[in-house]
């Protein structure tokens, strides 16, 4: 099992596949074994390198509780150290989600090795305020929302102990970071993907984006949970299609 090392903590990926690099990466609470299951790994690993990358705190990378671990600079220098370990110079990024938040920071602080950026599941502008129910709903903090989860997915967060918790809590606070977002993308200077299911409650505003920035958009059926887990192979589909369309 790869492993690499930054700032000071370990970040384990996996690898499949041969071809230019794709590197995925994922959402809170979620791990590089999602995108497998999901189907992501087998549609893209005939013609792609595909790396699935556990982010700090997650998975088997490292779960530090210090809190300025998991900031954008730091988290995007540990995607970067991954292209690294592989040899390769620039790399197809998605991230989904937190992931991506992160797939923003890897476009804001190393755009030279992007070859192109996929952000979905994330309002590049309002991020997860956007993801309110209402507009009065102030259950925003991380220990509301892993409450929520082990109310609603126990198996999601079976894994997610007193110690591991900090390092977490630090992971959602840190998306609060949208300093310089919209630039970083619309300024990346590689194709970029913005993708969201319909009934996400980020869909019209990263449409809209999209629209009004001239970027390409993926719709695909579900919310923002069930875009990825139960609509997978329609958003692999969507997301091999734009790679193929933009392969190196």
């Amino acid at each position: 099992m790869p492993f690499v090392t930054s700032n000071g903590s370990q970040v384990h990926y996996a690898v499949e596949g041969s071809g230019p690099l794709v590197i995925l990466l994922h959402g809170l609470l979620s791990n590089a074994k999602s995108w497998k299951r999901w189907g992501f790994v087998d549609a893209l690993a005939d013609s792609y390198s595909v790396a699935s990358v556990d982010s700090l705190g997650h998975g088997l990378s490292d779960k530090p509780s210090d809190e300025t671990l998991y900031g954008l600079e730091a988290r995007s220098s540990g995607v970067v150290a991954v292209m690294d370990d592989l040899g390769f110079e620039r790399a197809h990024v998605l991230g989904y989600s937190m992931g991506g938040w992160l797939s923003v920071g890897v476009a804001k602080y190393h755009p030279h090795r992007l070859s192109s950026l996929i952000v979905g599941g994330w309002d590049i502008v309002h991020g997860v305020e956007a993801a309110r129910s209402s507009p009065n709903d102030s259950s925003s903090s991380f220990k509301d929302q892993i409450a929520a989860a082990r109310v609603a997915a126990p198996a999601m967060v079976k894994w997610v102990t007193a110690e591991i918790e900090p390092g977490l809590c630090a992971c959602w606070d840190a998306l609060a970071d949208l300093r310089d977002a919209r630039e970083a993308v619309v300024n990346a200077g590689v194709p970029v993907l913005l993708w969201s299911g319909r009934d996400d409650l980020n869909h019209e505003s990263m449409k809209t984006f999209a629209t009004a920035e001239r970027l390409e958009f993926l719709s695909t059926a579900g919310d923002h949970a069930s875009a990825i887990w139960q609509h997978g192979g329609e958003c692999s589909n969507g997301v091999r299609t734009f790679l193929d369309t933009h392969r190196d």
